[in-house]
């Protein structure tokens, strides 16, 4: 059975992790475009982040940063596809890949970096309410950007690129803004998560795609609405749903599950929900 703390970071993390779930959210579901760049994005926020910490800088201004280094790499993919007509999935893959050698040069070659007794967001307390209030600001401005005419064009391209081209929208620059965007805020997850568990590792962005997936695709499953806010509320309260799930299947006796098969039970929990999204749409 889990105690108060575990929920209480269950939460914390959840809400954490919700940011990536936004950005994801925004690739795979707002302009469908499959992009893998996420597990570099969210350690170079990462990197970034614990290198000005550990320099004595603002942690704001860490996290700032790694927002916008996020942004730099989703730039970069969106280059790639659109001017050098590489694949969506194919350009993710070199820069998530080139993003590791540029990751360790970030942080002095040095596969982990500790700062435990630095200055973070997190110092003096109140975590789970400074948390709350970073995320919820978020999600009101991504879920107000999404119905402003600037997303409707950006939805738009997801639905249908060449209909998009012929009502006037650059389809190419809308492509990189939302690929800017999603990386950006994964980027911006990777700082934050690294100021709340006080280190930074080079692999600690493994994963960071399917985790968001997986957020996504509860949340839409348990919530079935239209309305953009709550949509992208749902990314969040999907990664909150996944934590406390992952937490009590690792912490079930019956199970006999341990933390070492946290992709097992994930890749296990993202199948079942696809496969009960099919049954029901074929019931339809």
């Amino acid at each position: 059975m889990l105690s108060v703390q575990e929920l209480m970071t269950c939460l914390e993390v959840g809400l954490i992790y919700g940011i990536a779930a936004i950005g994801i959210y925004l690739t795979f579901r707002t302009i469908n475009f499959p992009d893998l760049t996420c597990d570099g994005s969210f350690v170079l926020g990462a990197a970034v982040s614990s290198v000005m910490l550990k320099s004595g800088q603002d942690p704001y201004m860490a996290m700032a940063l790694a927002l916008v280094a996020g942004g730099m790499a989703g730039l970069f993919t969106g280059i790639l596809n659109v001017y050098l007509k590489i694949e969506d999935l194919l350009s993710g893959i070199i820069v998530a890949f080139m993003m590791y050698s540029v990751n360790l040069r970030i942080m002095g070659t040095n596969p982990n970096i500790a700062f435990m007794d630095d200055v973070t967001i997190f110092s003096g307390g109140y975590s789970t309410i400074k948390i709350a209030i970073i995320v919820s600001a978020l999600v009101a401005l991504f879920g107000y950007l999404l119905i402003t005419d600037f997303g409707l064009g950006l939805r738009s391209i997801g639905q249908n690129k060449r209909f998009a081209s012929i009502c006037g929208i650059n389809v190419k620059a809308m492509t990189i803004v939302g690929l800017v965007a999603s990386n950006a805020l994964i980027g911006m997850c990777g700082g934050l998560f690294t100021q709340y568990q006080g280190f930074c590792d080079i692999t600690q962005g493994v994963g960071t795609l399917v985790i968001g997936l997986a957020s996504v695709i509860i949340g839409e499953k348990l919530l079935k609405i239209k309305n953009m806010l709550l949509k992208v509320l749902v990314c969040v309260l999907g990664s909150v749903i996944y934590r406390i799930f992952i937490a009590f299947a690792i912490h079930s006796d019956a199970l006999g599950l341990r933390t070492q098969d946290l992709n097992l039970i994930t890749g296990i929990l993202i199948i079942a929900i696809m496969c009960s999204r099919r049954k029901n749409a074929a019931s339809k």
